[in-house]
């Protein structure tokens, strides 16, 4: 095969797609470049399709290999294992763009899979991902209807900035990943800091404009070396069945559509659609269909009518406008032990938010591309099956739950105190106890009420709401606060959070072309009228982050200390530092920087170690008076400890005012080792040693007055 290449540019960066070279067997290979950054996209598919499934079956795996930057895993096992946090998120990025670019009906197993080969420290490989596998599809024999691209966005001093280098993207107030097709858009993700609607969705139409450029160039490239699509086992659904489908259902279906409860109504619905699969796939049926055909027709035919119901009538399945929020419960300190907690329900989707307080040792450690790194303010997202009603397995955390957490995490980020300010690791949980639609944005709530319970000193609450949308031609409803059917059936889940002043936090997925700037602008300003209902809702309940924390949580105390002196601290070994924490009873910790956090139950072991740090790292002043131990006694002096290890020596002729002729008869009766004895440092010669004195603080002994001659 020849090697083909394609160039675009994209704000002064040359990003070059090639094929021809690597991985030649697969049914579509990319090499994509960007500065000295690499990425390696394949795109793969079984022969035949999957038989009894009615979904894509697409599979991504994106993996950053340490090897890209010269190094190699810092861990005893020296070889990449299962994915991480940042490489599963990755994961869905690609994935949320390019599953509704595929044909309908189309069910062959799909794999795509991207490695970073090279990265520079400067270009993201992220975005080059999603090109790349989007690339690798349009030159493959792969149904994908049309090229996908993807840009990040970046604000700094209030100029954006398309595909941001790392440095910008660590002074930037905005983090927007962006992906769509030449014609709309059909992803976003990211954090922004309290940007107004306005502004996110300038940015949304400048990344769109560079993501036509890329899809032009993707498809330059296909028209090149792309292979005829295959599509022979693409089996469209009858158009009779459709029809009998709807002859049935039209009975009882629309009435048990409108049932408000979720668990009656999923109970209705499905009675019928099992009576509607009995009679068109029973012996006596003419003609008599498959259950999975069934199944595919019965599916659209309720999405059909969700959606002209909502279009026309304006009515929801469990009763509500297009507008209205689900009614909010909020208590408060739920859970006596937690450092803070809120139970959050809004409908029938509940969150119980736990947040827990603790020393630099709590934080979560992780290591990535640009090195190993300590995460202070962490949430993980918990969503048993019993929150749906469902029996299943526990386990690792899915990418859905790893995806709702970090954009729940991402959306609080942005209101947390420094660590100056408030020197603890934060862990939230939200664990999803009832679940029917936007359980992430439920997270944001119940998360951002647990801190506030926990006396996290938050910059403002924030607030999270899930958008939707029914799009039929010219025709459109946007739903907020959705449900799970209407975002299951539904033509897109916008996740909004922020406070009453602007965006924290964004998620967007489109399942379908055609959606304009001017529909994303109404969404986000029933956003905005949502969001603010709700922070209404829970500033009623608490107003304020509590002044006191719970009595259960831990007291942390931190010092600066110089960072020649970390070594003094922790001692041969660690040896320094662990006499202090077991004496003390608190916990310590240090970092590169010398600031040294002191963590325990009550002040006064945070008090005893804090002194036991500074007396080991002080220095023994000229003239300063120190009240030591006395370490020995020896036949010249008495060597006492006025600081942890540095000891004196106060000479026998500075112990007092009289002539001692025998040391040890004069300590006889008043001192012996580990006595107290107050001294005065009168001097410290060149190699360091101090010399004591404890006559100096005596009073001075007047010589006795002279009598007069006696007259003769």
């Amino acid at each position: 095969m020849p090697c083909k290449s394609t160039t675009v540019e994209i704000n002064g960066q040359q990003i070059t797609f090639e094929t021809g070279k690597i991985a030649r067997q697969a049914n579509g290979s990319i090499l994509i470049r960007c500065g000295e950054t690499m990425v390696l996209a394949t795109a793969c598919r079984t022969q035949n399709p999957l038989p009894d499934i009615d979904f894509l079956p697409l599979r991504i795996d994106y993996q950053e290999k340490f090897s890209s930057t010269g190094k190699t895993v810092s861990g005893f096992i020296k070889r990449e294992g299962k994915p991480t946090q940042t490489e599963i998120l990755v994961c869905r990025f690609i994935d949320r763009p390019l599953r509704p670019m595929f044909e309908e009906d189309y069910y062959h197993d799909v794999q795509i899979l991207s490695s970073v080969l090279s990265y520079d420290g400067e270009h993201a490989p992220d975005v080059l991902a999603i090109c790349a596998s989007s690339a690798a599809l349009v030159i493959s024999d792969i149904p994908l209807l049309k090229p996908v691209a993807a840009v990040r966005v970046g604000m700094i001093d209030n100029q954006f900035i398309i595909n941001p280098t790392i440095a910008q993207q660590k002074l930037s107030r905005l983090d927007l990943v962006l992906a769509g097709t030449e014609e709309a858009v059909l992803m976003i993700e990211g954090t922004a800091d309290f940007l107004t609607e306005d502004e996110v969705l300038k940015a949304i139409e400048l990344g769109h404009q560079a993501i036509q450029k890329i899809c032009k160039a993707i498809e330059e490239l296909g028209k090149m070396v792309g292979k005829p699509k295959y599509t022979e086992t693409i089996k469209k659904l009858d158009p009779a069945l459709l029809q009998k489908v709807e002859e049935l259902g039209n009975k009882h279906y629309p009435q048990a559509l409108r049932t408000q409860e979720k668990l009656v109504r999923e109970k209705a619905t499905a009675e019928i659609e099992k009576a509607i699969i009995e009679a068109l796939t029973n012996e006596a049926a003419i003609p008599r269909y498959a259950p999975l055909d069934v199944k595919k027709a019965l599916k659209r035919y309720s999405s059909n009518l969700m959606r002209q119901m909502i279009l026309k009538e304006k009515v929801r399945c469990d009763g509500r406008n297009t507008t209205t929020i689900r009614p909010i419960d909020i208590e408060q300190s739920l859970l006596p032990r937690a450092h803070g907690s809120s139970l959050f329900t809004r409908g029938e989707t509940q969150s119980l938010a736990v947040c827990v307080l603790g020393p630099d040792n709590m934080g979560q450690r992780y290591e990535d591309l640009e090195g190993e790194n300590l995460q202070r303010f962490y949430l993980q997202y918990f969503f048993p099956p019993f929150s749906v009603g469902e029996v299943g397995r526990l386990g690792m955390p899915g990418r859905r739950e790893i995806g709702h957490g970090k954009l729940a995490e991402r959306a609080l980020q942005a209101v947390l105190p420094t660590k100056e300010q408030f020197p603890y690791t934060i862990r939230l949980e939200s664990n999803i106890t009832e679940s029917n639609g936007s359980s992430s944005m439920a997270s944001v709530c119940g998360g951002c009420l647990a801190l506030m319970d926990a006396g996290v000193p938050i910059k403002s609450p924030v607030a999270g709401i899930a958008m939707g949308l029914i799009l039929e031609n010219d025709q459109f409803a946007i739903l907020s606060d959705i449900l799970g059917v209407e975002d299951a059936l539904g033509d897109m889940d916008f996740k909004v959070a922020g406070n009453k002043d602007g965006i924290t936090a964004f998620q967007m997925d489109i399942k379908v072309e055609g959606i304009t700037i001017e529909i994303m602008r109404q969404a986000l300003a029933q956003a905005k009228d949502g969001r603010l209902h709700i922070l209404g809702k829970m500033v009623e309940v608490c107003p304020a982050p509590k002044k006191e924390m719970s009595i259960y949580a831990p007291r942390i105390e931190t010092i600066q200390v110089k960072p020649s002196k970390i070594g003094t601290i922790i001692g041969p070994g660690g040896k320094q530092i662990r006499a202090i924490i077991e004496e003390s009873g608190a916990e310590i910790n240090i970092n590169d920087e010398g600031i040294v956090s002191i963590s325990a139950s009550s002040p006064d072991k945070i008090a005893k170690a804090k002194a036991m740090i500074i007396g080991l790292i002080s220095e023994a002043e000229i003239e300063k008076v120190y009240t030591g131990k006395i370490s020995s006694i020896v036949a010249f002096g008495i060597f006492v400890e006025i600081l942890p290890g540095k000891e004196g020596l106060c000479h026998i002729s500075e112990l007092d005012n009289m002539r001692i002729e025998n040391i040890f008869d004069y300590c006889k009766d008043k001192y012996k080792i580990g006595d107290e004895m107050t001294v005065q440092v009168i001097d410290i010669n060149d190699r360091g040693q101090i010399k004591l004195s404890r006559r100096s603080m005596l009073p001075k002994q007047q010589a006795p007055a002279r009598q007069a001659p006696a007259r003769q």
